[in-house]
C-alpha cells in the first residue's frame, strides 16, 4: 500500500484524538498557572511523546503480525471490531452524557509545575481508553500496510501531528497573542467543560463507522 493511501486512512482516528476535549482542557488550565508557557508546553511534550510511543507499538505490533499471517484478513476484522467497539463507547458516552463534567482532578491543574505536567501529558495518553482506541486505529492501519520503515515514520509523524494539534495550538495562541487570548481560551474551557462527552461520542461513533465500512470493503 502507498504512504498516501495509509495517510489518508490515518487522519480520521489522529482528527478523532485532536478534537477530544480530554487533553484540550488541561492544557488551557495550565496556561493559568504561574509559568503558563513552560507548564503547557511541558504537557504538550508529554502528550505528543504518550501519543507516538503508543501509536508506534499498535504499529509494531501490526508489521509483526502481518509477517507471521502473511494476510490481510486479520486487519478487516480487526477495524470491523474496533468499530463497533468504538460506537458501543460512544453510544454509552452519550446516554451518560449529562452526568458529569470533567473530572474533578482537572480543577488542580492550575497549580501545576512544568514537570507534573509532562509526566500528566504521558499519563493521560496511555489513561483513556477511547484515545487507546483510536491510536490503536492509527497504528494498525500503519504497521499493516507494509511500508518500508522511512514510510512507516513518516505517517507515524503524520497521525501524531495531527492528533497533537489542538493540544498546541492554545500554547500558539499565547505565545501569539499573549493575556489577550486567556479570556477566549477560558471561554473556550468552559464550554468544553460542559460538552466534552456530547463531542467525543459523536467523533469516535463517526470514526467506529468509517473503520466498519473500511474493514467491511477491504475483505
Amino acid at each position: 500500500m502507498a504512504v498516501g493511501s495509509v495517510i489518508v486512512e490515518v487522519v480520521p482516528p489522529a482528527l478523532g484524538i485532536s478534537v477530544s476535549p480530554f487533553p484540550i482542557i488541561p492544557v488551557i488550565l495550565m496556561l493559568f498557572t504561574r509559568r503558563p508557557r513552560a507548564t503547557s508546553g511541558a504537557f504538550l511534550a508529554g502528550w505528543t511523546a504518550g501519543i507516538a510511543m503508543a501509536a508506534s507499538a499498535f504499529t509494531t505490533l501490526a508489521s509483526v503480525i502481518e509477517l507471521r499471517e502473511g494476510t490481510p484478513a486479520w486487519v478487516s476484522w480487526t477495524k470491523i471490531s474496533l468499530g463497533v467497539l468504538l460506537i458501543v463507547v460512544g453510544a454509552r458516552q452519550w446516554f451518560n452524557r449529562h452526568e458529569k463534567k470533567a473530572p474533578q482532578w482537572m480543577r488542580s491543574l492550575e497549580q501545576s509545575t512544568p514537570a507534573q505536567s509532562l509526566r500528566l501529558g504521558l499519563l493521560l495518553s496511555a489513561a483513556n481508553p477511547k484515545i487507546l482506541l483510536l491510536t490503536m486505529a492509527g497504528g494498525l492501519s500503519i504497521g499493516s500496510a507494509g511500508l518500508p520503515t522511512i514510510g512507516a515514520v513518516g505517517a507515524l509523524v503524520v497521525f501524531t501531528t495531527i492528533a497533537a494539534s489542538t493540544v498546541a495550538l492554545p500554547l500558539l495562541l499565547h505565545l501569539l497573542f499573549g493575556e489577550l487570548i486567556v479570556a477566549p481560551l477560558r471561554r473556550a474551557k468552559n464550554w468544553l467543560d460542559v460538552h466534552n462527552a456530547a463531542v467525543m461520542s459523536v467523533v469516535i461513533t463517526t470514526i467506529g463507522i468509517v473503520l466498519i465500512v473500511e474493514g467491511a470493503t477491504a475483505r
